[in-house]
């Protein structure tokens, strides 16, 4: 019998729109995914564990927002941190210039399901080397 959790790709969705937590958990499911929904940083900090092979991860959540979150992976986890991608609904100023500062995949909303599979096969793809 194999081992289950070698075979499974699971992901945590961190999104505080239902909406876009919703499409993105359909579109992943259907690729395969095992999804995982947290509301914000806090939530998702609760329930990160090794075996997460991916994180969408929205930078303005309440409670905590993904930059304090992916702070957070950097000092706890630092090899899962090289597994984040980001939403963002602005990519201008100070915003695009700390997502560019972490050197992560970020992934503009709104965006379409297709651009969602390219960014997360990418991912996967680099995060596995």
């Amino acid at each position: 019998m194999k081992n289950r959790s070698a075979v499974v790709k699971r992901i945590l969705i961190v999104e505080d729109e239902p909406a876009i937590s919703e499409i993105c958990r359909r579109v992943l499911t259907e690729e395969g995914w095992e999804v995982d929904i947290a509301a914000n940083g806090k939530v998702a900090q609760g329930m990160i564990k090794e075996d997460y092979r991916l994180f969408l991860i929205d930078i303005r959540t309440p409670a905590m927002d993904g930059k304090e979150l992916y702070q957070w992976l950097l000092e706890k986890y630092p090899a899962l941190a090289k597994r984040v991608i980001f939403t963002t609904g602005s990519v201008l100023g100070e915003e695009l210039t700390a997502l560019k500062q972490t050197g992560r995949p970020f992934l503009p909303k709104p965006f379409t399901p297709d651009e969602l599979r390219a960014i997360v096969a990418e991912t996967l793809k680099e995060a596995t080397k």
